[in-house]
């Protein structure tokens, strides 16, 4: 029988064997999970999310030297907001309200010129012309007349061919005796509106000085 010195020599002959061989199996088991992780790192990135970012739009404006002109449609030129034009044409019925409006203003531009050609502008602004016509009414019912005119003939500068100054420029001008010119004003007003307020008061105006003119001429 093997002595109690051979059994324990034995015993730890195997405990030695055990140990090596957990020791062994602790190296492999690591190695392992280190090249896994290696393996992970150099595994290139999923192609769904790759496909996820290249599917992202580009918002970055184009250059303007990169537009080809024949992308840009058959509508090249023509205004975004053509819808939002503003219509410029007349009235149905301006024609017959004011028959005679293009003629006085292409009289009164013929007139400006003369013989040299040279047409005298001023600057069109309704509202200086509707201050200066507001102060002449208020000069002329102070029968200051002459105040008056100046102011009438002021707003005529500010706005041409104003019915409103030209009638009453017309009548401050009959006041203070100047009878060609306030008859002449009398049928600018006519020109200007033949139906208009004041018309019939213009043409009696025009009838009496007419007659006036008549009866002063020397027989």
């Amino acid at each position: 029988m093997p002595s109690r010195t051979e059994d324990t020599q034995v015993k730890i002959r195997n405990m030695v064997l055990r140990s090596f061989g957990f020791a062994v199996l602790a190296l492999t088991v690591a190695a392992s999970a280190q090249q896994g992780s290696t393996s992970e790192k150099d595994t290139p990135k999923n192609p769904a999310s790759q496909e996820s970012t290249s599917s992202t739009p580009n918002i970055t404006p184009p250059r303007s030297d990169r537009v080809r002109a024949d992308e840009l449609g058959p509508e090249l030129g023509e205004s975004s907001s053509k819808e939002m034009q503003t219509d410029l044409t007349p009235p149905e019925d301006d024609a017959k309200a004011h028959p005679k409006s293009s003629t006085a203003v292409a009289e009164a531009a013929a007139e400006l010129g003369g013989a040299s050609g040279i047409t005298e502008f001023h600057t069109w602004d309704p509202h200086k012309a509707a201050k200066s016509i507001e102060i002449g009414d208020f000069y002329f019912k102070r029968r200051n007349y002459r105040a008056a005119q100046d102011r009438y003939r002021e707003a005529l500068r500010y706005k041409d061919n104003d019915a409103v100054a030209t009638i009453r420029l017309a009548i401050c001008l009959e006041k203070l005796g100047v009878l060609d010119d306030a008859r002449a004003e009398y049928e600018s007003y006519l020109k200007i509106l033949p139906y208009g307020p004041e018309s019939e008061q213009a043409q009696k105006a025009i009838n009496r000085l007419k007659a006036q003119a008549s009866a002063t001429k020397p027989q």
